[in-house]
């Protein structure tokens, strides 16, 4: 399994807590040359359009606050774990777009009533992790997991049922494994575990799983489980098909469009 680095895990534990002050993160993150240099390029580029140039990583935590320069730093944190080059003909790069669109939609919805009360951050590193296990398989298993992408696109069948045939787990599984051993809270991973076997487990799951349906059929990154015509919403807290879904939370372009600038900015 792979490690995060030593830097982002300290920035993970002082943020997990509630005594933590600005000055102690800022000092982390100074001490790491690299998470400088990108929170610095991200916090003054045209996803935050921030109207002053931010200088330093303690201008950046006072303009963005606490959480979300964590949830910057665990998605450099997942870039940094990201293999450059597999065999198993899974594309790293649409798969960054498309983790960081879910993670960007599942924290819109958490702002929703429907959700019934999720915390947005939770949602956003949720969302950013959900599919992890699908790295871990074409990294570890690449002939196995060629040919379970090559079976879910041509028979068009979900991509986790026809993992779980060739390979005895899920992406789901994995990634569950793997945000346990990089100790997350019980929430995340049970999120990351049940988001395709039972979506409607509770809030932050039903949020996770509606908002990668919905970045699927929206098209934006090739998450390799295209997105079937039959298909029914997974989660019925924002309507009963998708029409009504559709009413009911408006145009989500700007949400999507924002999510892919930030992740082809962030590689």
């Amino acid at each position: 399994m792979p490690a995060f680095p030593k830097a982002v895990q300290q920035v993970l534990a002082l943020c997990r807590d509630i005594n933590c002050s600005p000055r102690q993160l800022v000092g982390v993150i100074e001490h790491d040359p690299v998470m400088t240099v990108k929170l610095l390029r991200i916090v003054n580029s045209v996803s935050y359009g921030l109207p002053n140039k931010v200088a330093s990583v303690n201008q950046a935590v006072l303009y963005l606050g606490l959480n979300t320069v964590k949830n910057l730093a665990l998605t450099f944190a997942m870039i940094g774990v990201l293999p450059s080059k597999n065999v198993a003909g899974f594309d790293v790069g649409e798969y960054l777009i498309h983790s960081v669109a879910v993670a960007s939609l599942a924290r819109f919805l958490a702002t929703r009533p429907e959700s019934g009360g999720v915390d947005g951050d939770d949602a956003y590193v949720a969302g950013l992790l959900h599919d992890f296990g699908k790295v871990v398989l074409a990294t570890h298993l690449p002939d196995e997991y060629r040919e379970a992408l090559a079976i879910a696109e041509v028979e068009k069948r979900p991509l986790h049922i026809v993992e779980r045939e060739l390979i005895g787990a899920d992406h789901a599984d994995v990634g569950a494994m793997l945000a346990q051993h990089w100790k997350f809270s019980a929430d995340l991973i049970a999120c990351i575990r049940t988001h395709q076997s039972t979506p409607e487990a509770n809030g932050l799951t039903a949020c996770v799983a509606m908002a990668n349906q919905l970045v699927r059929r929206a098209g934006v990154g090739n998450a390799r489980n295209a997105f079937r015509e039959d298909e029914q919403p997974v989660s019925r807290r924002w309507g009963a098909d998708f029409v009504a879904i559709d009413a009911a939370l408006g145009r989500l372009d700007g949400i999507l469009s924002s999510a892919r600038a930030f992740a082809e900015s962030a590689r």
